[in-house]
C-alpha cells in the first residue's frame, strides 16, 4: 500500500474551524474530490457527494474537497467560498491553487478522487461522472476493513461550517423581461423560485409573484405548490414564462395568467443522450443553463452535454442541434461542431448567439445554413481580459449576453465585467469594469461606478442594462446614458 500525502500546510481551508492532516483524520475513510467551480461535471458530482455523505452521515467516513482551479478568477479565496455556498457544499475544501496536491497525486481531469482507508492508505482512484456506485462499494469495504482491523475511529470528526447571511436574493441566474407590461423575471436559483417584479421609476421594482414553494424538488401545480432546483434561464414569450430548470434537468412553461407551473421536457433526471428527436418529455435531459425563444422553437443551451438543443413549441418535440458533444472550440456544421459549456443564449432572425463558458467565446449558429462560427475565443485555456479586434481580443468564462442591433453584451463572468462586441467593427470594449475588490459606491471619488461580482445576464430595456449581479444576490442597473450603476430596490 502506498501512504497517502498528507495537505500542504499554510494553504487556506474553507469549512473547518482549523487545518485537517491525514493524521487527524486517520481512522476514517477519506474521499478527496478534486475539483473547479466552473466545470459542470464537477457540479453534476457534488449532488453524488451528497448522497454519499448522507448514507454514511453516521459513519467515519468524510470527503475533503481540493479545489485545484483552471481560471485565473478561480483561485480567489472569496470566490472560491461564495461557490461553496451556492452549491451547499458541507464538507471541508482545501483551496490547492497551484495544483500542489494535484500533481502529486498525478491528477490530470476534473473531477478526480482519492479513496484512503482508515490506516492511511491509498486504495482507489478515479475520474469522471457516474461513478457513485463504484464509489459506494468501496466506501462501505473500507470501512467494514476498519471495522474488523479495529483501525476505525470510535468518533467522526466534527466539521464546523461556514456560515452566509440570508437575503432576498440568493446567487440570482437568469433575467428576462416583458417589455410591454415592464415585468422583470428573476430566477432566483438557491432560493429555487422565480420572482415575478414590476419595474417602477428610480430603479425601483415590486413583487408581483413568487413563483414556487421554495422547497428544493420537481413538482408541477399552483405558484404556491410548485418545486424547482436551482433554476437558471428565463425568458417571456406570449403570457408564458420557461425555465430552464438546471438541477432538476428540465424544462418548466409558467402559465402567468393561471398561475401554474408546468414541466414540458425532461424527466427530472440527468441524461447522457447526444442525438436525440422525440417527446420532449420522454428524454433525460443534462444540465439545460439558458433558453432562447424564436416564433417556433425553444433554443436550450444544454451545458452538461456541450450541445445546443432545440424544441418544438407546438409540437413537444425536441432534438440536439448544435455541437456533437465533444467539449472543445471546433466550428462547421452544427451537428459537427464543438461547443464547450454553452451557458447565455440569446437570438435574432438570423443568429442564435450563445456564450461558450469553458473556451471563453462568443458565438454563433448560423440559422439560415445551420453553421457554427466563432466570433471571440480561442481554446479551453486560452482566456483574459483584453479589448481590441475579435482576432486578439479575450474573454474569462462569460455566461451571459443579449445581442441588441449590432452589438452583443456580454457577461463577461470572471472578469466581474460587461463587455460589449461590436460586430460591424469586430471590435470589444469593456462597458463595466471595477478593478478594485470589494463594494464601490457611486459618490467615492476613487470609483466610478460600482463592482460587480460574478454576474450571470443581462438584458438591455430602455437604455438600461438589467444585470445579474449574482455573488452580490442583487440585481444592478446600468444607465448607458449617464454611466451609473445602481442597485434595483425590490418590495
Amino acid at each position: 500500500m502506498v501512504y497517502a500525502v498528507d495537505f500542504p500546510e499554510n494553504l487556506f481551508w474553507i469549512n473547518t474551524k482549523e487545518p485537517l492532516t491525514i493524521e487527524k483524520l486517520k481512522g476514517h475513510v477519506i474521499l478527496l474530490d478534486f475539483w473547479t467551480y466552473c466545470c459542470i461535471n464537477c457540479i453534476h458530482v457534488l449532488e453524488d457527494l451528497k448522497w454519499l455523505e448522507e448514507k454514511y452521515k453516521d459513519e467515519p467516513f468524510v470527503v475533503v474537497g481540493v479545489h485545484s482551479a483552471k481560471f485565473d478568477n478561480e483561485k480567489d479565496i472569496d470566490n472560491i467560498r461564495s461557490a461553496v455556498a451556492r452549491y451547499n457544499i458541507r464538507h471541508p475544501v482545501l483551496v490547492d491553487n497551484d495544483h500542489i496536491l494535484w500533481n502529486i497525486y498525478g491528477i490530470n481531469a476534473w473531477p478526480s478522487f482519492i479513496l484512503i482507508d482508515t490506516e492511511g492508505d491509498i486504495i482507489g482512484k478515479a475520474s469522471g461522472e457516474g461513478i457513485r456506485n463504484a464509489l459506494d462499494r468501496e466506501i462501505s469495504k473500507a470501512l467494514e476493513k476498519g471495522r474488523k482491523a479495529g483501525t476505525i475511529a470510535k468518533n467522526k470528526i466534527e466539521i464546523v461550517f461556514d456560515e452566509w447571511e440570508e437575503s432576498l436574493l440568493s446567487f440570482p441566474g437568469k433575467i428576462d423581461i416583458d417589455s410591454k407590461n415592464k415585468h422583470l423575471f428573476i430566477s432566483d436559483s438557491n432560493h429555487n423560485r422565480i420572482l415575478q417584479v414590476q419595474l417602477e421609476k428610480d430603479d425601483k421594482g415590486k413583487i408581483l409573484a413568487i413563483i414556487g414553494s421554495g422547497r428544493e424538488g420537481l413538482r408541477d401545480g399552483t405558484f404556491e405548490d410548485a418545486e424547482f432546483k436551482k433554476p437558471q434561464g428565463v425568458v417571456y414569450r406570449d403570457k408564458k414564462l420557461y425555465v430552464a430548470d438546471t438541477d432538476n434537468h428540465a424544462i418548466r412553461e409558467i402559465d402567468l395568467k393561471n398561475k401554474t407551473v408546468k414541466t414540458i421536457a425532461g424527466k427530472g433526471i440527468q441524461g447522457y443522450m447526444r442525438q436525440f428527436s422525440g417527446d420532449a418529455k420522454q428524454v433525460a435531459l443534462n444540465s439545460p443553463w439558458d433558453i432562447a425563444p424564436d416564433k417556433e422553437y425553444l433554443y436550450i443551451a444544454m451545458a452538461g452535454n456541450h450541445q445546443i438543443w432545440r424544441m418544438e413549441i407546438k409540437s413537444g418535440i425536441i432534438e440536439n442541434f448544435a455541437g456533437s458533444g465533444v467539449e472543445n472550440i471546433v466550428d462547421g456544421k452544427a451537428y459537427m461542431a464543438a461547443l464547450a459549456q454553452p451557458s447565455g443564449l440569446d437570438i435574432d432572425d438570423k443568429r442564435l448567439y450563445f456564450a461558450d463558458s469553458e473556451v471563453s467565446a462568443l458565438r454563433y449558429v448560423d440559422l439560415r445554413t445551420e453553421e457554427v462560427k466563432t466570433l471571440l475565443g480561442k481554446g479551453l485555456f486560452i482566456f483574459g481580459r483584453l479589448n481590441g479586434n475579435f482576432e486578439n481580443a479575450l474573454l474569462q468564462h462569460p455566461l451571459g449576453l443579449d445581442a441588441v442591433e449590432n452589438k452583443v453584451y456580454i457577461v463577461d463572468t470572471y472578469n466581474h465585467a460587461i463587455r460589449v462586441a461590436d460586430l460591424e467593427k469586430r471590435k470589444l470594449t469593456t462597458l463595466i469594469y471595477q478593478p478594485i475588490k470589494g463594494i464601490c459606491k457611486i459618490d467615492d471619488k476613487e470609483c466610478n461606478m460600482l463592482s460587480l461580482y460574478e454576474p450571470n445576464d443581462v438584458v438591455h430595456f430602455e437604455n438600461k442594462l438589467y444585470i445579474a449581479d449574482t455573488n452580490n444576490h442583487l440585481i444592478r442597473v446600468f444607465d448607458l446614458n449617464s454611466r451609473e450603476l445602481k442597485d434595483l430596490i425590490i418590495k
